[in-house]
């Protein structure tokens, strides 16, 4: 199954199934078994890169609508 993310409005990005996450080094974070996280969208959380809640403590409002994006930008030939 591949994963699912789910913008949440007010709150974090939830990532459900098959999850890899790894930090800027390419080490993996051990999930202990879990196949749903939340990952902090507000940068408040004290436990970074996962949501500790604290944009509803915070009041932080962040409204989410799905929409197409364009095509990208071609990459210049090298």
């Amino acid at each position: 199954m591949s994963a699912e993310i789910t913008c949440n409005n007010n709150g974090p990005l939830r990532i459900s199934g098959d999850i890899c996450l790894k930090d800027a080094s390419g080490n993996e974070f051990g999930l202990g078994g879990r196949t749903t996280i939340s990952l902090c969208r507000c940068g408040l959380s004290e436990n970074k890169p996962f949501c500790d809640g604290q944009h509803s403590k915070q009041g932080w409002k962040s409204a989410v609508e799905a929409r197409d994006l364009p095509p990208p930008a071609p990459k210049p030939a090298a």
